[in-house]
């Protein structure tokens, strides 16, 4: 049932960790005197030249072994000769797969960290372009107010703030090492699992050889942490696949970031967004599938788990989409004109009035059912907030005074929404500064 069972298909992007591994474990082995210093220096020379191999990408890969761990002991069985038996002293094949699966996790993770470091930078340096570029907010995904478009992106850049704090403290919980735990139960031997942790640049040993080799809460935890970020990305890459139809018309994609129609001419397609969108879905999914295989499993080790390695690595492909999205933005043109003038039809400054009268001491609640009848008079009339008088205004409430005219403005609207955290210029520029410098630590 080899061609069952195996999981090489699944093994070769963890080959350099096992490799790795198993050199921390030797040097180990030879330290405590487990193994003479002889022994100890023959199988770490022939693993050496193991890990040359597959730097190199000219390590022989078999197709006929159960797993990693068994092609590696074989290759070196070929390079040392008998002495490659002895490797295994003192370890399991599941607190071995257990450290390899970290020490993948660990390198994928700061992969990850780079990457979304590298779009939230790309947001921050397009938004530093668009401090006073006005657009319509949305709830609902209907106009709502007037925001400048830098705020709007540096919103985005928030959420990825977010995504690289949960990769850091997923990372603290990755850095501890299994190796030790043995099959479940511990070893009879003198090892030293803290001087493997350090020689792995792991931060701590695990407390408990059970827990050590069940223990897969640091897949979940990268596949969450993918998810929620490719979350976040499909929900930039969706904005901008609806800001580039002639519906909006906020953005264009620069020609090599979008594709042309094999019938229709006229037509530009965000195949790149589109994609990116597409690849968050998958990830979304690895999540449940991570959840849903071991919610089941007894302590310890089950063999379920080799599963997991599926959506582990399938989670690593968000890099490349992080990586085309941040080309993306980088990319895009966007139509300031256009912006502005989406912010004049739909009556954003509606709450404008109101707050005008809530100033001169209208309840607001009163002042938002004043303005309600000025804007339902106005979409009878086919008339918007702009072409509004004072006479006009005043026939609504005697609290009106000319400054609400002024008010009204988009610009003026956008510029009066300067408490913290608002989109105001002044304020977007205190976030940007602020936005900056925190991605430079």
């Amino acid at each position: 049932m080899l061609w069952f069972t195996s999981s090489l298909e699944l093994d070769h992007r963890i080959l350099r960790y096992d490799v790795r591994g198993s050199l921390a474990h030797a040097r180990m082995l030879g330290r405590q005197g487990i193994l003479s210093a002889a022994e100890a220096k023959r199988i770490v020379e022939g693993l050496d030249r193991i890990l040359e191999e597959v730097d190199q990408k000219r390590f022989p890969w078999p197709s006929d072994f159960e797993d990693v761990h068994t092609v590696v002991e074989h290759r070196l069985r070929d390079l040392v000769g008998e002495v490659a038996g002895k490797l295994h002293t003192g370890r399991s094949r599941n607190d071995q797969i257990a450290l390899d699966l970290r020490l993948f996790a660990i390198d994928a993770l700061d992969q990850l960290d780079a990457a979304i470091l590298d779009l939230a930078r790309a947001l921050v340096e397009r938004a530093g372009e668009e401090i006073d570029t006005l657009m319509p907010g949305y709830t609902h995904l209907q106009r709502a107010q007037p925001v400048s478009l830098a705020h709007h992106l540096l919103a985005h850049v928030e959420a990825l703030r977010r995504d690289r704090a949960r990769v850091a403290e997923a990372r603290v919980r990755t850095a501890t090492s299994p190796l030790g735990a043995g099959a479940l139960a511990g070893a009879p031997y003198p090892l030293d699992p803290a001087s493997v942790a350090k020689e792995l640049g792991l931060d701590r040993v695990f407390r408990n050889s059970i827990d050590a080799v069940a223990d897969r809460d640091f897949v979940v935890d990268l596949v969450y942490v993918a998810a929620l970020t490719a979350m976040h990305v499909s929900r930039i890459a969706e904005e901008l696949v609806l800001w580039t139809t002639s519906e909006f018309a906020f953005a264009e994609f620069a020609d090599r970031h979008a594709t042309g129609s094999s019938v229709m001419p006229q037509k530009k397609n965000p195949d790149v967004a589109e994609l990116v969108r597409g690849q968050a879905g998958r990830v979304l999914g690895d999540l449940v599938a991570v959840l849903t295989t071991i919610k089941g499993l007894p302590l310890a080790y089950n063999s379920d788990l080799q599963e997991q390695r599926v959506p582990l690595y399938d989670a690593i492909r968000l890099q490349s989409a992080l990586q085309a999205l941040a080309t993306v933005i980088r990319g895009i043109r966007f139509d300031r004109d256009q912006m502005r003038k989406a912010t004049e039809r739909g009556m954003l400054t509606a709450t404008d009035l109101a707050d005008h009268l809530a100033k001169r001491g209208v309840p607001f609640r009163e002042a938002h059912e004043v303005v309600g009848r000025i804007v339902r008079d106005r979409l009878a009339q086919g008339r918007d907030l702009a072409a509004l008088t004072l006479d006009e205004l005043r026939g609504y409430h005697k609290s009106f005074e000319a400054s609400a005219l002024e008010e009204i403005r988009p610009e003026r609207s956008m510029a009066s929404r300067a408490s913290p955290g608002g989109t105001a210029p002044e304020r977007v520029r205190e976030a940007l500064r602020e936005a900056t410098e925190a991605l430079e630590k």
